[in-house]
């Protein structure tokens, strides 16, 4: 016999193989055995001492020994006791039997707990990016994705919640799992951090096909005729598109969404129009802008301050033009009053006198009195 075949194998190879487990990684034991990776998980598992005993392969030996003991004393006076005596030891050992079930339901959820911390950490995700390159997770079942790889992820973080689902990183949906045999795994145990994680991990993954420049300029086109606000104007080139968006290549940002990858339901040939009582909705949630400048929302912030930063400070300019000039016209103003009055100091007045200068008695303007 080979000393391979004589080496039992570990909970954790077993549990992997299971049929229905090929999303598992198979956790370390290092990982296990540190204290801070299980920090809070006492209180979520039953009979945790117990279950996580189970999982690392630890056996109590001196248990066994006294049980054996135990059984063997048992078996020589079991012919002297009573039935009710025999009873009895059948039932503790239905009750073994029992325990044994319920540690073995608690080492699978400590497990599924522990595997949720252990793929978002440098060992655990390097092993996962090696199943997602095999394709042991299978592929998108949407047809506009290509065959777009595939990744296990949950939609909730606590156990019980919902079942496993597939995150599509080329249309960004979530899709059950084809096979039924996933069903029954519980989507807490991949959890919601892991699929975003993963992908910025390893952002020089590739999602899907790199676009050409051809295939640009015809969305591009596509995009012009049926006059989307993401278009460009028309007859103008397509702008040059940035080597990386936050670390990311443009052409991994939903490669499998925008115009062109979105089905278009067609009566003989004319496409139905949104307006049409069985027209296509929603498809908003299928766009996508063919320009991925307008994703750069870092730049295009930057962009707008400077902007804004260039119109304060010509107003502030033009404010100060209009001062200057508001203050020569006080000037000009002051300089013409100050010249009037002094050229009516330098008029003299002349007294105006009344009836020619004769005598206010004189009625007949003679001078003389009659």
């Amino acid at each position: 016999m080979s000393s391979s075949s004589q080496v039992a194998e570990s909970w954790i190879s077993t549990f992997c193989s299971v049929l229905g487990h090929e999303y598992f990684a198979e956790v370390s034991e290092d990982f296990i055995e540190d204290d801070f990776n299980l920090t809070g998980l006492q209180q979520q598992v039953p009979m945790y001492k117990e279950a996580l005993e189970m999982i690392l392969d630890v056996e109590p030996e001196e248990d066994e020994d006294d049980d054996e003991e135990d059984e063997e004393d048992e078996d020589e006076d079991e012919e002297d006791k009573p039935p009710t005596y025999r009873r009895a030891r059948e039932s503790r050992h239905l009750r073994i039997a029992s325990d044994i079930s319920v540690i073995e339901s608690s080492a699978e959820l400590l497990y599924g707990l522990i595997h949720q911390r252990f793929i978002t950490s440098r060992p655990g995700i390097g092993q996962m990016v090696e199943k997602y390159e095999m394709q042991h997770f299978g592929v998108c079942p949407r047809v506009m994705c290509d065959g777009t790889k595939v990744l296990p992820v949950g939609l909730s973080d606590i156990p019980g919640q919902d079942t496993v689902k597939l995150f599509c990183p080329s249309c960004l949906d979530v899709y059950n799992p084809p096979n039924s045999r996933f069903q029954g795994v519980d989507g807490a145990f991949f959890g919601t951090t892991f699929g975003c994680l993963f992908f910025m991990t390893f952002p020089e993954l590739e999602v899907g096909r790199p676009q050409s420049h051809e295939a640009i300029q015809a969305a591009l086109r596509e995009a012009r005729a049926r006059n989307s606000p993401t278009a460009l104007a028309a007859g103008s080139p397509a702008a040059k598109q940035p080597d990386s968006i936050n670390g990311v290549a443009p052409h991994n940002l939903a490669p499998g969404l925008g115009p062109g990858n979105i089905y278009e339901p067609r009566i003989y040939g004319f496409r139905v129009s949104e307006r049409a009582r069985s027209g296509p909705r929603m498809k908003w949630l299928r766009s996508r802008p063919v320009d991925v400048n307008e994703l750069d929302e870092a730049r295009r912030f930057e962009e707008e301050q400077q902007r804004l930063d260039n119109t304060d400070v010509a107003d502030e300019d033009e404010d100060e033009d209009e001062d200057e000039d508001e203050d020569d016209e006080d000037e000009r103003m002051l300089d013409v009053d100050l010249r009037v009055s002094e050229r009516r100091k330098k008029v003299p007045r002349r007294r105006r006198v009344a009836n020619g200068g004769n005598s206010p008695m004189d009625t007949n303007g003679l001078g003389d009195g009659v």
